[in-house]
């Protein structure tokens, strides 16, 4: 147990680290650390940094003292195949976790959480994840891949725990000034964010631009609007059947640049394992508009792809 290898999954809400054993890939221990953000932004780096270094310190606490990583994988939100940004991430995983590039390799979390969906018995498939933000990424039988959306949530959220939420926040403030008919909606979101009042308006126009409220401020309010929808609040249903389109078209997209027939569809994040309904809703768009394609449970996850890519590193 003196060598391990290290696979992680940095999303922007929290980073895993799991450990596992060289020679078998047999686990070991795992651990949770901070989140990070896109490396260009005001303190990407220094977030990047604390993500693996958090996590990696948790995770070898749980094995005996001397356990020492030889060699590990990262797949890390925002990191984009072969751009200046991965290289800067290779870089900086290098310094964190005194690894050689050679046995090191830092990639976008999609590729990672692909590569474990698959597992050793699938050659194809799509990868569809829904977290705080959202990304799709498939692979053909010939190893050629495709992806789509995941250009940050500023720009291309759809689908995405983050446009649920900030969607339906955007709604109750319509239902406030009349713009639309008031619904139960609007006072869960609001209990929510916990205003309350004739001004609670105007304090919302403040909180969602206040320090630390982001992707994540929106993306905490998805639960409300899922619960509001599976409760028959017709405004909310409209926001999940949206954003499920959004996942349904990306599989579409997919399909079609890899010329996929009836292939799997893998789902990941946590949107889509805790909304019901837009699970539900991403089923039956999937059967309207890519008739062969079919949820299926993926064989494993970013963690478990990322501990592959760090078994090839050896």
């Amino acid at each position: 147990m003196s060598s391990v290898i290290a696979g992680f999954d940095a999303g922007q809400t929290h980073t895993t680290c799991r450990l596992a054993a060289p020679a078998t890939g047999s686990v070991l221990a795992e651990a949770d650390g901070p989140g990070l953000r896109h490396l260009a932004s005001p303190g990407g780096e220094e977030a990047f940094r604390l993500a693996l270094e958090e996590s990696l310190a948790a995770a070898l606490q749980r094995l005996p003292a001397g356990a020492t990583v030889v060699a590990a994988a990262v797949g890390a939100s925002g990191i984009e195949q072969g751009s200046p940004v991965q290289i800067r991430g290779q870089r900086l995983a290098c310094e964190s976790l005194a690894l050689p590039a050679e046995r090191l390799l830092v990639t976008g979390d999609e590729r990672t959480a692909l590569i474990g969906a698959m597992g050793d018995h699938n050659h194809e498939g799509i990868l569809l994840i829904s977290g705080t933000g959202t990304i799709a990424v498939g692979r053909n039988r010939e190893g050629r891949e495709h992806r789509c959306a995941g250009w940050g949530w500023l720009l291309d959220g759809a689908g995405s725990a983050m446009d649920i939420g900030r969607d339906g926040l955007s709604a109750s403030l319509a239902m406030a000034d009349g713009r639309r008919a008031d619904s139960p909606l609007r006072p869960a979101v609001w209990q929510a964010l916990g205003v309350d009042g004739p001004q609670s308006a105007a304090a919302i126009k403040a909180l969602v631009v206040a320090d630390g409220f982001g992707a994540a401020g929106f993306a905490r309010l998805a639960p409300v609007v899922a619960a509001a929808a599976a409760a028959g609040d017709a405004t909310a249903m409209t926001i999940v059947e949206r954003n499920a389109l959004a996942l349904a078209e990306m599989a579409v997209a997919i399909s079609a640049a890899l010329d996929l027939g009836a292939p799997p569809v893998w789902t990941l994040g946590g949107a889509l394992e805790h909304l019901a309904p837009l699970r539900q809703q991403l089923k039956q768009q999937l059967a309207a508009l890519l008739p062969g394609g079919h949820l299926s449970t993926p064989a494993g996850d970013g963690c478990d792809g990322a501990l592959r890519l760090a078994r090839s590193c050896l």
